[in-house]
């Protein structure tokens, strides 16, 4: 296994805030949950993502003060993960790649809904 650098301590911000959010799953799933998905089963669904990755990443972003985790609403043992302050601040990097994205790497099969 490649043993990852860890940028927390670097001068740059950018490399700093790669350091948090800086993998694909990272980003997707802060995307899936500014678009309103909150359980794990929502997570997995959207995104296709395999159960122990999705959950690893989950647990990152929840450590990281990005996404928080609160009981359902309907009771039970079930949880939900919702954005913090920090991570709603997400939004507009989530916009800025969206925009980029469509304009300089297309979808061959068109846009995501």
């Amino acid at each position: 296994m490649v043993r990852r650098t860890r940028l927390d301590g670097d001068t740059c911000p950018v490399a700093r805030a790669l350091d948090v959010i800086g993998d694909w799953w990272s980003l997707l799933i802060v995307r899936a949950a500014l678009d309103g998905d909150r359980r794990f089963s929502e997570f997995h669904r959207t995104l296709g993502v395999a159960k122990n990755i999705l959950a690893a990443r989950l647990r990152t972003l929840v450590d990281a003060g990005i996404l928080k985790i609160v009981p359902a609403p309907s009771g039970g043992a079930h949880h939900e993960y919702v954005l913090t302050r920090r991570g709603e601040a997400l939004r507009t990097v989530i916009a800025a790649l969206r925009e980029w994205g469509e304009e300089n790497a297309p979808a061959i099969s068109g846009p995501r809904m």
